[in-house]
């Protein structure tokens, strides 16, 4: 199991999280001021377009170190513990009565996220440390809370998942020693590959949407010929697709809704891999549109939205982090949400056309983090 960790500036942004941020890079720095970008103007008949800014909605307010959302699905919500392991509790949204409580083993610690759905719940723990990494996988019935190891799905080789509603892609290994991306079904635990790359390289960063999963290929890694791009496959089935990049072998990660793809790039030896150049391209064989610079590693697919998290840099230093959105029929991003100076954004999730983001208030006292989500 390869540890390819990219620095997020705040350790705050992963512990929050409950998880093991997995990407590889070079060496981590703090991330250099950028340029306030001018927010995008609303549209001028939102009722019409459907593309009003939504509204957010407190979900969960906690102490830094309490209980921190990993998701809320239609009659479930997932939670995490801010212990070494990650305890892992899902909540019944009607009557409140806790129908999981998930303990990793000695050693391990929990992996977001937790690809769920009305009936079954995924959980991923994973052991990075000693001689003997390892991953495991098990699977809730959420009307028992009976655990079980799913048999019939080839092994998860990298603690990256991507999850959407109750489709999910990871990496596996397969008999060949090829590095191969799996997509499957909670419910039905039915998998199949959808590419495989040959020993040393292999895949990673899954993004899942409603209609395809995105993801990386790295060939040559940690070499001069070192190459990682961005391919996109439908998930009905049929062979992936390179994204073209706007610099070759520098792509990290990125999402498809409706055949466009937005992605980011950095350099394997940039020493600035906190932050990455995004780019967007309608279809595949339209030209990319630069979209500045984001937060590496946050591009999400919600409903037909394409979103990401970008931090700025006002003249006196105060630092500010912002989610932006994109889908097809607008002309330029949208800005949805700006956080105040001094409070730290997670990484997103979403479940059921909702995104879902922690607010961390480092500045207060006493600090805490905050939960919020959107309707898209």
């Amino acid at each position: 199991m390869r540890r390819r960790t990219v620095a997020l500036g705040t350790l705050l942004v992963l512990a929050v999280a409950g998880c093991s941020s997995t990407k590889e890079a070079g060496p981590a720095t703090t991330p250099s001021p950028t340029p306030t970008p001018t927010p995008s103007p609303s549209p001028t008949r939102p009722s019409d377009t459907g593309t009003a800014v939504p509204g957010w909605t407190a979900v969960l307010k906690q102490p830094v170190d309490g209980q921190h959302l990993v998701t809320q699905q239609t009659r479930y919500v997932v939670t995490r513990g801010s212990d070494e392991a990650g305890t892992t509790t899902i909540t019944a949204r009607a009557g409140k009565k806790v129908v999981v409580r998930h303990v990793p083993a000695a050693g391990f610690v929990a992996q977001s996220p937790v690809v769920i759905d009305d009936h079954w719940a995924l959980i991923q723990d994973i052991r990075s440390d000693g001689p003997d990494p390892q991953i495991k996988i098990v699977r809730y019935d959420l009307t028992t809370g009976k655990a079980t190891t799913p048999t019939g799905l080839p092994p998860v080789s990298e603690p990256e998942i991507g999850a959407y509603n109750g489709t999910f892609a990871y990496s596996s290994t397969d008999a060949k020693n090829r590095s191969c991306l799996i997509v499957a079904d909670l419910a039905t635990l039915k998998a199949r590959p959808v590419t495989c790359v040959a020993a040393p390289g292999y895949v990673a960063d899954p993004v899942v949407s409603a209609d395809a999963v995105t993801f990386s290929e790295i060939t040559a890694p940690e070499t001069a010929r070192r190459c990682k791009r961005i391919l996109t496959a439908p998930l009905t089935g049929g062979a992936a697709r390179p994204v073209p990049a706007a610099t070759d072998c520098n792509q990290w990660s990125g999402a498809t809704v409706a055949g466009a793809t937005v992605w980011s790039e950095v350099g394997a030896t940039d020493p600035d891999q906190y932050q990455s150049k995004a780019y967007l391209r309608e279809s595949g064989d339209s030209p990319a549109r630069a979209l500045g610079t984001i937060v590496t590693d946050t591009i999400l697919a919600c409903g037909n939205w394409i979103l990401w998290e970008t931090r700025t840099v006002s003249a006196a230093g105060e630092e500010t982090y912002q989610i932006n959105r994109w889908r097809h029929g607008l002309a330029a991003p949208q800005r949805m949400y700006a956080a105040k100076s001094g409070v730290a954004l997670t990484p997103m999730t979403c479940q059921a056309n909702t995104v879902y983001v922690e607010a961390a208030y480092l500045a207060s006292t006493p600090t805490y983090t905050e939960t919020i989500s959107a309707a898209v």
